[in-house]
């Protein structure tokens, strides 16, 4: 009889004389981290070895909130080359060196760590502070530097953001002193669509330029919103806009005002996954923590008095690392059928225990929204 072994990645380590063989581990990546980080290559192509990483990072048994780390550190460093291609590209026009320093920060899933497959752009600028007779020069400038460095991302496979959250827009392009006005203007009421804009803005971080800007930035959060009593009621009222993808029986079933693609797909990701964020964001700025990534929150706001217990972290980080393992599942097999990669997720492919995780895992981010709903 001959026995035959399916080697793994871990497995090959050791070869058949029983000698450690490292290569054997790190070679099946070479090839494909060579065309990720090569600044000569067009960031397309770049981008679009992605998949293929994904691919060779899940036969390397990492759990999806790892690839998604790694994922985000390739799409910081397209940011990076796009910005700096897009300075360079203004030096031979003309435009000369930044007029004053400025900082790239991405927002949403990006700026967590967080991404999956097929995101879009969500980017804003930070400009140092200038004297107002020189608006035009200046702001001319950066408008330029964020119509490029978003049009590189676009043409590389990073769409440009539908609901136009970039630097190239005024909206998310201004000087310190002008966010900071920003925040005092979003937060001084509850409307629901300044409420909304903040919370794009709270998940940020830098990518290109001036760390200190950034930082400035994160301490004019922390000073401004959680006094603001209108606004962070608003923010807590928001969370009902994202309800959990549970019936009022308990049983998992998406939103009807959600078009699902069929009867059996949930969007885990706007059902499940935004409702944990939203409400760790808020719990965060009632805090001050400066915290982005969602399992740092956790356990961040695990050792605050009034935060969530030990407990409740641990069950809630297993159920953010399983929803992004079914989301990040689901995404390579539509790309493997050339379909899109979006938040719903196929319940059909589920085995009836990952259904019942799935059940449990939602209930432990309805009990965290009402928890913190209820803070008011």
């Amino acid at each position: 009889m001959r026995f035959v072994y399916q080697a793994s990645p871990w497995r090959s380590l050791i070869n058949k004389s029983g000698q450690f063989d490292p290569l054997a581990f790190t070679t099946p990546l070479e090839s494909i981290v060579s065309r990720l980080f090569v600044p000569h290559l067009t960031l397309a192509d770049s981008y679009a070895s992605q998949l293929r990483l994904v691919d060779a990072l899940a036969r390397y048994d990492l759990p999806a909130w790892r690839i998604s780390q790694v994922l985000s550190d390739h799409n910081a460093w397209l940011y990076q080359q796009a910005v700096a291609l897009s300075l360079n590209e203004m030096r031979a026009q003309g435009w000369g060196e930044p007029p004053v320093d400025y900082c790239v920060v991405m927002l949403g899933s990006a700026a967590r760590y967080e991404s999956l497959l097929g995101p879009d752009q969500d980017n804003a600028l930070i400009i140092d502070d200038y004297p107002d007779e020189r608006h035009v020069e200046i702001d001319g400038y950066f408008q330029a530097l964020g119509e490029r460095f978003t049009q590189r991302l676009d043409e590389a496979g990073i769409p440009l953001c539908r609901g136009h959250v970039m630097a190239r827009w005024p909206m998310w392009r201004k000087r310190l002193s002008e966010w900071r006005l920003q925040l005092e203007i979003w937060s001084a009421d509850r409307r629901v669509k300044r409420v909304q804009q903040t919370n794009i803005l709270l998940d940020f971080t830098p990518v290109a330029g001036s760390l200190t800007l950034a930082e400035q930035l994160a301490d004019i959060v922390s000073t401004t919103l959680p006094q603001a009593s209108l606004f962070m009621d608003e923010m807590a009222l928001l969370l009902d806009e994202l309800p959990v993808a549970l019936d009022r029986l308990g049983r998992i079933a998406s939103s009807p005002h959600l078009e699902a693609p069929h009867r059996h797909a949930i969007n885990l990701k706007r059902q499940g996954l935004l409702p944990l964020i939203s409400a760790l964001r808020l719990l965060c700025l009632r805090y001050k923590r400066h915290e982005i990534g969602t399992r740092e929150r956790l356990i961040a706001l695990s050792h605050e008095t009034d935060g969530v217990s030990l407990d409740q972290a641990d069950l809630l980080i297993a159920a953010f690392e399983r929803f992004q393992q079914c989301l990040m599942e689901q995404q390579r097999y539509n790309k493997s059928r050339g379909q899109a990669a979006d938040g719903w997720v196929d319940l059909r492919r589920l085995r009836e225990d990952e259904k019942l995780l799935l059940k449990f895992d939602l209930q432990q981010v309805k009990a965290l929204v009402q928890s913190v709903r209820g803070q008011r």
